[in-house]
């Protein structure tokens, strides 16, 4: 029977969404939800190809167009995916060794692709081994935008707003910290918990060293979590929910009051939801709007998680007329759009 290596499922997750755009986070989820047996080392693997992999897309891409002598349009989604993947691993996995990302790409290849493929894929990842360190990239003083792009991954519109907003040197600062992979950042539930006892039981039960946020005063910063989320005890008694620091200003800054009607208008998995309902200290009533069901299903499940109570989820699209869904007047609105997450 044929098994499915790590690296044949994250090139599913990225055919997927190159087939469908979508956020690697849900379809990684849609996977892991249907391989429940998968072993933790190997969605961390899977989750780390897939999202790296789209991460440094533009720069794997400037690097395949260097190499190859095949034009990056003429070069199939599948096979162009296959590329990005293993020069992922070249490129920046230092704990897998060059010639197992090649050869894994090749027997990848070899179970799909006609033989002339095959040599393809091989002769541009052994050709990018060997020169890895000389990859030409545009002259940064000439073409200074083409550059940052390139190198950084970003989209050009972005990089030229950013140099002409700051100027170069603070926008390739700029590039160059956005592409950190940050700590995980969880917010305690003000219900259940404070801060400093949520520090205290994570070391205490599972090793975690946590970290206060400088700026949220419910934020911790977890360096060195390992493994699921959903698995610590903590999280499952409702004690936290994994949120960045910047997300929790968001809430912070809108300051709701119990008594208040809150409506989170975009809400999503609502993470900004439940931390409305917990600064209203749950004397409030969060509406909770979102159009995908699926998300809202979440929502409700975290919601009972963290033992909120006053938190609604209504399915509904947000740019239809409110006014004939809601018969009562809103104290605050919190609009976090989809349109406004650049996904850097």
């Amino acid at each position: 029977m044929k098994v499915d290596t790590p690296r044949d499922l994250a090139l599913r997750v990225l055919n997927d969404l190159s087939r469908k755009p979508g956020f690697s986070a849900s379809a990684l989820d849609t996977l892991y939800r249907s391989r429940p047996h998968l072993e933790e080392r190997d969605r961390a693997f899977i989750s780390q190809l897939v999202q790296g992999s789209i991460r440094w897309r533009a720069r794997l891409d400037w690097t395949i167009r260097q190499t190859s002598d095949v034009s990056l349009k003429k070069i199939s989604l599948p096979v162009l995916n296959l590329l990005r993947l293993a020069l992922y691993q070249i490129l920046f996995l230092d704990r897998v060794p060059e010639s197992a990302a090649v050869n894994e790409a090749v027997k990848q290849a070899k179970k799909g692709q006609p033989p002339y493929v095959v040599s393809f894929v091989n002769a541009v990842l052994r050709k990018v081994c060997r020169n890895k360190n000389q990859i030409a990239f545009p002259d940064r003083d000439i073409t200074p935008v083409e550059y940052l792009s390139a190198f950084y991954s970003y989209p050009e519109w972005l990089v030229r707003k950013w140099i002409r907003e700051w100027g170069i040197d603070f926008a390739e600062a700029l590039l160059e910290s956005q592409n950190r992979i940050p700590a995980l950042t969880v917010r305690s539930n003000p219900l259940r918990t404070n801060r400093e006892d949520l520090i205290r039981r994570l070391e205490e039960e599972s090793g975690i060293v946590g970290k206060p946020t400088p700026y949220s005063p419910q934020g911790v910063h977890l360096t060195d979590f390992r493994g699921r989320v959903d698995q610590n005890k903590a999280f499952q008694d409702g004690l936290f929910q994994v949120q960045d620091e910047a997300a929790q200003l968001t809430s912070i800054l809108l300051c709701p009051t119990a008594g208040e009607t809150v409506l989170d208008l975009c809400a999503g998995y609502g993470g900004k939801t439940t931390h409305l309902a917990e600064l209203t200290g749950d004397q409030g009533k969060v509406i909770a709007l979102d159009r995908n069901r699926t998300r809202l299903v979440s929502l409700a499940t975290n919601a009972i998680r963290l033992g909120i109570r006053s938190a609604v989820a209504v399915a509904a699209d947000a740019s239809t007329n409110l006014s004939s869904l809601f018969c009562v007047r809103f104290d605050r609105i919190v609009v976090d759009a989809p349109c406004s997450g650049l996904g850097v």
